[in-house]
């Protein structure tokens, strides 16, 4: 493949996006999360309303319910599920973040771990999140739900989100306006991750025995300046602000396009009791 890629192919098979950048491999995230104050990053998780309240709305915050974010990154998001009052625990196979982590906020319940292979006993959580992990692994993500079914407890909930093919990016594909993929002429390490079919993704789950609750299209405003071309100066803009005026114009933004143009979504499973 030539150095001049477009950055995203249309898998006609799967009837799913393919985004080319930098493979998203351990070191990769252990550049990505390279912070100069880390510990600030952590804590900027006690403003977080999204993973917290969703959580909320069907656990009981309780030290006695045990909520595992598969692939935390920086562990903001097991900051919040710690102060929202869970027993919170995290695991991210970027080895460096997670010592960094574990030196600069000891009493994080953060570990080295792979999504698809937990060190965890079957059974153990209540609540499990996955936040954008599913999608970057070219050879699909079958053993990474196995090992969800496994370690969620009968009735618990599994919070799931991906970039998706939206009714946007459904439309584009309808049109061709994305170039087509060739698995013949396609090299693996220019892959980054899939914008997935949902359908797709909620057949899978449902023939684990989990059972859809919920399905919240989100951040329309990624998925409006990343698909057409005309507004991404002035969205991005938008998108990058620190202003608070700028940052309500475009929550407002991404809030009336996200069921037609959002880049991701969230799916709520509860595990069959």
């Amino acid at each position: 493949m030539k150095n001049n890629y477009p950055s995203k192919y249309f898998d006609q098979e799967k009837k799913r996006l393919i985004f080319v950048n930098k493979k998203a491999t351990s070191k990769f995230w252990d550049q990505h999360w390279n912070d100069k104050d880390l510990k600030k990053s952590i804590k900027t998780g006690k403003n977080d309303r999204f993973v917290s309240k969703t959580t909320k709305r069907f656990l009981k915050p309780s030290k006695t319910k045990k909520i595992l974010e598969g692939g935390c990154g920086k562990g903001q998001f097991v900051y919040s599920l710690e102060k929202t009052g869970y027993n919170a625990y995290g695991i991210d196979y970027a080895n460096k973040t997670v010592s960094k982590i574990n030196a600069c906020m000891p009493s994080l319940k953060i570990t080295s771990g792979d999504v698809r292979d937990i060190n965890f006993p079957d059974n153990y959580f209540d609540g499990y999140w996955s936040l954008g992990v599913i999608e970057h692994f070219f050879n699909g993500y079958n053993n990474i739900i196995n090992e969800m079914y496994r370690v969620i407890k009968p009735g618990g909930y599994l919070f799931l989100t991906f970039p998706y093919m939206s009714p946007l990016r459904r439309l584009k594909a309808k049109f061709k306006k994305y170039p087509l993929f060739n698995p013949n002429d396609f090299d693996q390490n220019n892959f980054y991750q899939f914008a997935l079919n949902n359908k797709n993704v909620q057949k899978d789950l449902a023939n684990l025995n989990f059972k859809l609750i919920q399905k919240i299209p989100f951040d329309g405003l990624k998925g409006l300046k990343d698909e057409i071309a005309i507004t991404k100066s002035f969205l991005q803009k938008l998108y990058d602000s620190q202003n608070i005026f700028l940052q309500g114009i475009g929550f407002v933004i991404s809030h009336i396009t996200a069921p037609f143009a959002s880049h991701s979504i969230l799916l709520i499973f509860k595990k069959d009791e």
